[in-house]
């Protein structure tokens, strides 16, 4: 067993643990193979949200912070990445964009900055587009913690270039949607492809972290069809990552920051709690005790202690 596993990260933006109900509810709707496989075909629900097996783990967290109100990702991405409890701090839930008092809290804790000080080599492997940075310009406050984390640790975020060479992964996934933003020569992947390119970033980096937002859209939309076609691509995803996966050497986290997608019945966000599952290397002891969003990033840190 590794003393110090590389992290891959998954970050699923509004993604809870719902009700048992395949009229409101995808994961219970159409089946998602590599997700049921992973969890010995035993998806999680609110009345049953726990799973500790030999090879996986999986913990419900709690997404309110203690404040009323229905978590927003502001907030609840900055409670992620800092394990600071940002909706305490302003006392009040906040989002999608943190909240401006949150931004030197963001660039103090964040998990990227924070690991990098310990001498720990860090991704972020989202890439965007050319309008992506000129918005930037803008309106800077108008990003999400992760980029905004990034970019306050120093580095620079992917750009096209990155798609070309493996090293970034498109927030689709499968780089699809670039031939509508200008980038008609954007070669098209499979999602187990990008899984590959995923886990391969492990070679040069000890923690990578991968955000996928179209899950949160599809909440927000209500739509069964698309809350499907979104989750099956994440599913395929899942499967390449897992093709290569060295479960000695490696430690993959799932989570996210709020409810949505789960229950389709409403086009807000839920208070349900998100799953934490943890795969791989010292995944039973990752989540031992874990209860709520502000425990990953200081759990995270351990493990390079």
């Amino acid at each position: 067993m590794p003393k110090r596993p590389h992290v891959l990260m998954l970050f699923l933006d509004g993604v809870g643990i719902g009700r048992k109900d395949p009229t409101t509810n995808p994961f219970f709707f159409e089946k998602l193979y590599t997700l049921s496989n992973l969890l010995h075909d035993d998806i999680p629900h609110k009345k049953d949200s726990q799973r500790f097996y030999s090879d996986v783990s999986l913990v419900p967290l709690n997404a309110t912070l203690g404040v009323r109100g229905l978590p927003q990702s502001g907030t609840g991405q900055t409670a992620l990445f800092t394990g600071k409890n940002a909706a305490r701090i302003i006392n009040k839930h906040f989002g999608p964009y943190p909240y401006s008092s949150l931004r030197p809290i963001i660039e103090r804790y964040n998990i990227f900055h924070r690991l990098s000080t310990i001498g720990r080599s860090v991704y972020f492997a989202n890439a965007y587009p050319q309008k992506y940075f000129e918005h930037l310009k803008l309106n800077q406050s108008r990003q999400t913690v992760t980029s905004m984390s990034w970019k306050m640790a120093g580095f620079e975020l992917n750009d096209s270039r990155s798609l070309d060479n493996g090293q970034g992964i498109s927030a689709d996934i499968t780089n699809e949607g670039w031939a509508k933003l200008g980038y008609p020569k954007i070669t098209v992947i499979t999602p187990q492809q990008a899984g590959q390119n995923f886990v391969d970033l492990t070679n040069e980096y000890d923690f990578v972290l991968f955000e996928y937002f179209l899950t949160d859209r599809a909440g927000h939309s209500q739509s069964m069809n698309e809350a499907v076609i979104v989750l099956k691509k994440f599913d395929d995803f899942l499967s390449g990552i897992l093709n290569s996966f060295d479960d000695r050497s490696m430690l993959l986290l799932i989570t996210s920051d709020h409810g949505n997608i789960e229950d389709l019945s409403t086009k807000s966000h839920t208070r349900n709690p998100v799953p934490l599952i943890a795969l791989g290397a010292y995944h039973q002891r990752f989540v031992k005790d874990l209860t709520s969003l502000i425990h990953v990033t200081p759990r995270i840190l351990h493990l390079y202690q």
